[in-house]
């Protein structure tokens, strides 16, 4: 199980002179709102799709615009400033930590999008003349809107929230951790799961073991079925919930647990969580008796999972292709990080 689904776009660059809003910000006396472009942006957020902006224009005037306007707050890491648009885009893709390829780019102007599309290919660039065609592209309609959709931009805002509150800490990145009282859950996935579960196999590469897409059906078979586990986790913290951000797909035997996918997503990267469900899974495996086996498909983004994997005491068993088998022989248990409340089974 498990194929290819086609990827979607995470995040909406826009421009703003004559294509956010009719006008330069700079020339003229007074820009006015594109209807067209305000319900694209409004439709675009309630499907979970993330928005920023790259401008060249002065940032105090064309921010208190967007204010004016009532739209400031749809916008993350917005980038104005006289630079290019290029330089714009992969900051804002750093700072979302997303891939290049799930981006999109607005703007009205041949000469920036093609400059855009020199420095970024795989970014999906979109003429301003295009603007009533974008909420029917394919790659702007994800096939589920889940309740993690519907509050996406929230949860980044509150990563903005903690980011900044660790900028300004004073202290070991540890001791800010204890101060977020951040618990994380783990539980057998539910049908109610199902939707963000599809979700989340689309959307993360990172913090991915395969790389593998699971579908609603798919997964929906492998939850009733009683030769896998299919386990989801959850985290929040003082600034509230990140939403379910994991997902273990396991194929039991009777001597041997296979972990056919394990991912989390990348916003939890900075939060020192990632390795948390694989070292549960390490221990419930060892409490069960039974060998601890993973396979791994290596690609150009998850290579940070796979350090999770080495660092966890996981031996490669041989490879093929770029598939690598492992296997826990647990000489070696990570401890689970004391800054963290751990709810979770006792024994699966």
């Amino acid at each position: 199980m498990g194929g290819n689904l086609l990827e979607k776009i995470k995040c909406v660059v826009w421009d703003l002179d004559n294509t956010l809003w009719d006008g330069t910000l700079l020339e003229d006396k007074a820009v006015s709102l594109s209807p067209q472009a305000l319900r694209t942006i409004k439709t675009l957020d309630e499907r979970g799709i993330l928005q920023s902006i790259a401008s060249k224009n002065d940032y105090s005037h064309a921010f208190k615009s967007l204010e004016q306007f009532g739209i400031s707050e749809y916008f993350l890491y917005p980038q104005i400033s006289w630079g290019p648009k290029s330089d714009a885009i992969a900051t804002i893709v750093e700072k979302l930590n997303i891939g290049m390829d799930t981006v999109a780019f607005v703007d009205d102007q041949p000469f920036e999008i093609d400059e855009v599309r020199y420095s970024h290919p795989l970014v999906y660039c979109i003429h301003a003349d295009q603007i009533p065609e974008m909420l029917a592209m394919e790659c702007m309609q994800p096939r589920f809107v889940t309740e993690d959709s519907r509050v996406r931009r929230q949860l980044y805002q509150n990563d903005i929230m903690r980011n900044q509150a660790e900028d300004q800490f004073r202290g070991p990145k540890e001791e800010f951790l204890e101060t977020l009282n951040m618990r994380f859950s783990i539980r057998l996935a539910k049908e109610s799961d199902l939707r963000r579960m599809e979700e989340l196999t689309v959307r993360t590469h990172q913090l991915n073991s395969t790389g593998y897409t699971y579908s609603y059906e798919e997964l929906n078979i492998l939850i009733l079925s009683p030769d896998y586990i299919v386990l989801v986790a959850e985290l929040e913290d003082r600034y509230g919930p990140y939403g379910t951000i994991g997902l273990s797909v396991i194929e039991i035997k009777s001597k041997i647990w296979h972990i056919r996918l394990l991912l989390m997503s990348c916003r939890t990267v900075s939060r020192g969580v990632g390795s948390i469900l694989l070292n549960y899974l390490i221990l419930a495996a060892r409490d069960a008796g039974v060998l601890l086996r993973s396979e791994f498909r290596h690609n150009d983004r998850n290579r940070m999972m796979y350090v999770a994997y080495k660092f966890a005491g996981f031996q490669t068993m041989g490879s093929e292709g770029e598939i690598e088998y492992m296997e826990h022989r647990y000489e070696t248990v990570q401890r689970m990080p004391e800054y963290i409340e751990i709810h979770a089974p006792a024994a699966l």
